[in-house]
Parts: C-alpha cells; sequence; structure tokens
C-alpha cells in the first residue's frame, strides 16, 4: 500500500482511540439503530465527551481547535466501520462551519458549544420534494416581517431530521431574484410552526434517520438569519467542496472497510475443497479492487492536502466526489459476488454497507450534476 503522509503521530493517536471507541459503543448497538430507525442520544453525548465532534471549533467555543484532517479521521473509521447511521460528518463538517463562518457572535457562543458537546445535533435543509439537486428552484419562503421573518414550505431527504434541534435551512426571502434572493436561517427545535413528517423508509442508511420537514409561519427572529440575506446561494457555494470532498473520504474508507472483509471471508470460505481465495478468478478480482482503491485514495488525498491549503475548487471537488463514489459502488458489488449468497443476506455487514453506497451517488448534487461542473470548465 502507498503510504499516507499527511497524518502525525497524534493525528494516528486519535484515529485508535476513535476506531476503539466506535468498536464498543457503537458497533454492538447499529443493528438496533437500523430497526429503531435513528441512533441513540447516549452516543452523540458519549462522542462529545471524548471530543469526537467539531474537533475543528475553537477554545472560544470550548473546542480543540484541531486541523480539518482530524475531522477526516472522523469520518474514514465511521465509514470503515460501515456505521452509516452516525450523522457526525453533516453535524462536524456541513452545519458547524455554516454557522462559525457566517453567523453571528450571539448564535456562534448560544449554539456551536452544544454541538460540540453533543447536546443539540445538527442538520441542513436543501431539497425540496419538487427541487431534487436544484437549489435555486426552491419554494420555501422567509418574508420580512420587520422585527422577523415569517417562513413557509417543505423540505425532504433531511439528514438528522428527526434528532435535529438547530436545523440550516435554504429559503427564498426574494423570489424574483432567483439566486440571489436566497438565504440561510436557524430554525431550532420547538419553534412554533415548525413540524417533522415521517422518518423515512429508505433502501439503505436505515440507522440514520432522514426525514421531511415542514414550515407553518415559523416566525424566525431577525437574529436567526445566517450572514447576509441574498447571499445564501454564495454560501452554498463556498462550503460544498468541502461537503463534496468529505463524500469521496466516506466512500474510500468504506471500500477499504469491505474489502477488508472481503479478504477475510474468501481466505475461510471453501469451495470445491479449496479456498475462494486460492481460484485465480478470486485473485485476479482482488488484485483489481486493492489497486482501484490506491488509486481513489491518492487522489482523495491528493484533494485533501489541497482543501488544507484552501486550494480545493469546486470543479476538482466535483470530480472526487461523482468519480470515487462511482468506483465505490463498483467495489462494493465485486465485494458482495465474491461472497456470493451470504453477501445478500443483511447480517452480513458487506451486504449492509451495498446498499448504504447507493444514496453517495445522488446526495451532496448528484454525479449527473457533478459531471456538468467539471464539464464548463472544459469548453
Amino acid at each position: 500500500m502507498i503510504p499516507r503522509t499527511l497524518f502525525t503521530s497524534d493525528h494516528e493517536a486519535f484515529r485508535d482511540s476513535l476506531a476503539k471507541f466506535l468498536t464498543n459503543e457503537a458497533a454492538p448497538h447499529h443493528a438496533q439503530w437500523e430497526e429503531d430507525g435513528q441512533v441513540s442520544r447516549e452516543l452523540w453525548l458519549k462522542a462529545g465527551e471524548q471530543g469526537f465532534l467539531c474537533p475543528t471549533l475553537g477554545d472560544e467555543f470550548g473546542g480543540p481547535g484541531a486541523d480539518y484532517l482530524y475531522s477526516i479521521i472522523v469520518m474514514e473509521e465511521v465509514a470503515r466501520q460501515g456505521l452509516s447511521g452516525i450523522g457526525w460528518g453533516l453535524h462536524t463538517d456541513i452545519v458547524a462551519p455554516y454557522i462559525e463562518h457566517y453567523g453571528n457572535d450571539a448564535m456562534k457562543q448560544r449554539v456551536l458549544p452544544k454541538m460540540l458537546s453533543g447536546e443539540w445535533i445538527g442538520a441542513i435543509a436543501m431539497t425540496e420534494p419538487g427541487g431534487g439537486s436544484d437549489l435555486q428552484a426552491v419554494k420555501t419562503t422567509a418574508i420580512d416581517q420587520g422585527d422577523h421573518y415569517l417562513l413557509n414550505g417543505s423540505k425532504t431527504f433531511i439528514t438528522n431530521g428527526q434528532m435535529g434541534d438547530v436545523i440550516i435551512v435554504v429559503a427564498k426571502t426574494d423570489p424574483s431574484k432567483g439566486a440571489k434572493g436566497i438565504s440561510l436561517f436557524l430554525v431550532e427545535r420547538g419553534m412554533p410552526g415548525f413540524e417533522r413528517g415521517r422518518n423515512l423508509h429508505k433502501v439503505g442508511m436505515k440507522a440514520q434517520d432522514t426525514s421531511e420537514l415542514f414550515f407553518n409561519d415559523v416566525k424566525v427572529p431577525k437574529d436567526n438569519l445566517i450572514g447576509e440575506e441574498g447571499m445564501g446561494f454564495v454560501y452554498l457555494m463556498e462550503e460544498l467542496p468541502q461537503e463534496r470532498l468529505g463524500i469521496a473520504v466516506n466512500a474510500v474508507a468504506n471500500m477499504e472497510g469491505a474489502l477488508a472483509l472481503t479478504l477475510d471471508y474468501v481466505r475461510e470460505r471453501k469451495a470445491f475443497g479449496k479456498r475462494i481465495g486460492d481460484f485465480q478468478n478470486t485473485q485476479y478480482k482482488l488484485a483489481e479492487l486493492h489497486t482501484q482503491i490506491e488509486v481513489a485514495r491518492a487522489y482523495v488525498d491528493r484533494c485533501i492536502d489541497l482543501h488544507m491549503q484552501k486550494k480545493l475548487d469546486i470543479p476538482t471537488a466535483a470530480a472526487a466526489k461523482y468519480w470515487v463514489t462511482d468506483l465505490q459502488f463498483q467495489v462494493l458489488d465485486e465485494c458482495v459476488q465474491l461472497f456470493g449468497g451470504y453477501g445478500y443476506m443483511w447480517e452480513y455487514p458487506v451486504a449492509r454497507m451495498w446498499a448504504d453506497a447507493r444514496v453517495q451517488r445522488i446526495y451532496g448534487g448528484t454525479n449527473e450534476i457533478m459531471k456538468g461542473i467539471i464539464a464548463r470548465t472544459l469548453i
């Protein structure tokens, strides 16, 4: 394997601690969380106590002010163990940065320490029932009423939607201005008129609560506007490269975890009097999967390095997101094939990884949209 040079011994010590935490505190309960349709709040609180949530937040919020590589490690270890119900990546690397980068001081001081501790869980509400990946087409409105905004609309496919305490909502403050009329708002649990629909029954990621959200004349205080009115689309575009990089990071670690499970299986499972791993076809397939994952790892690590230098641009992140998630599904499908009939049984982690991986090519902007972003830079 190509050695990774991004991480120091401190990073790797953090990784070891996190991996043990997940093995002891999450893995034994994940099957039950799949039945429940969400993970326990206890896990969030324990993770907060151990410093696994929002590690990049600084001392002014009670955080360690660690570099982004610590967030990368959290994403990787959760994905490697196939713990798809744990919505820490969204909470830590998508919701918290919007508040930290664009929120007012009062909002930051009130919200971020509780996100750091796990007391409050974050979500972001972009997608609408009729809009899909087209953020400019949102129909949810937030109309200025003088001392507050009146929020009306609905959202769907919202990760952490059932458990979320603070939800960033994308809404139109001026529908006549298109993208320039989009703003971001912080909606909080208990606000009158804010309701949650059903916890959506998905093909995969069954332990991840994913919900419909409804806003019926929700009075959102002016202080809950994130950044400036009309700048929401700009903020979204600035933060999306990190989100898409995170999806690619998740995909590579998930492939590595699935391959490790598959190697263990083919070393033990026998057919026609010998181990499956002794068949030439199996060996060639494993060599292909290993090489594909190594190539993906090298590209994604380069993107991580660029992001650490604040040089990761939108098309490069889009390329990582689309290509690696396409590869992820191909790799996991091959792993299922090597498991044979057992690979299709839900109790085998590789089957759940396979089902969980399908959505990676859809959220964060579909892979077709990623290709369009890349193509615009070429023509």
